[in-house]
């Protein structure tokens, strides 16, 4: 397992590949109809930045402001709303990480999609999957992103490292089951970033990594 945690960018490149993306939109995260905001589902895309550290490779999260109208606090992937200008999620995801941390789109080799998902809150989200140089001098925006960090993709990959937890939901909504990962770097990974990372691990076949 430790060999293929050092994937290249072209076996990256072909497990992304192998994904039929014309399928219907991966899931449901959440139990069947259970959507906590009505109506048409919001287009937007999450850039999954692979960066290579000394030990390998790491993925890159933000922690969002507390102050956000929505997932305030919240460990994430750069991403955002699709604006009506973005012809593509490669341009949303890269528009979004320019914006919350400064990262130059010019600067980022996309590598490929995971398929869309729908999230609780009525987004459809396209993760797109791209490699950014490190060390990278980052400027998070004050104004969405406490703090950015990352973690390394084979303590992610260690399935021991999370666990599915029950989660209260507003009434009259029950209770489900959510994803997180123990705390790293004291940040908690957990809900739909926590989903896309374990969908990327398995796309790249490094479920169960011990």
């Amino acid at each position: 397992m430790t060999a293929k945690l050092n994937l290249s960018e072209v076996e990256i490149q072909h497990y992304l590949a192998k994904l039929d993306l014309n399928i219907a939109p991966q899931g449901p995260l959440f139990p069947e109809g259970l959507v906590l905001h009505e109506g048409t589902p919001r287009l937007a895309a999450v850039l999954i930045p692979f960066l290579w550290r000394e030990d390998g490779w790491h993925l890159l999260f933000t922690r969002r402001n507390a102050g956000l109208a929505e997932h305030s606090g919240q460990v994430a992937f750069p991403g955002g709303r699709m604006d009506p200008q973005d012809r593509t999620p490669e341009e949303t995801a890269l528009r979004e990480a320019h914006e919350e941390i400064g990262l130059n789109p010019a600067d980022v080799r996309p590598l490929g999609r995971l398929r869309q998902f729908m999230t609780i809150t009525n987004y459809l989200v396209t993760p797109v999957v791209g490699v950014m140089p490190w060390p990278y001098p980052l400027q998070p925006s004050p104004d969405e992103v406490s703090r950015a960090f990352t973690i390394p993709l084979a303590w992610l990959a260690d399935r021991s490292n999370c666990e599915k937890r029950i989660r209260t939901l507003p009434a009259p909504f029950d209770s489900i089951p959510v994803i997180y990962y123990k705390p790293y770097d004291g940040e908690v990974l957990w809900g739909a970033s926590a989903y896309i990372t374990l969908n990327l691990l398995d796309t790249l076949q490094l479920n169960g990594n011990k």
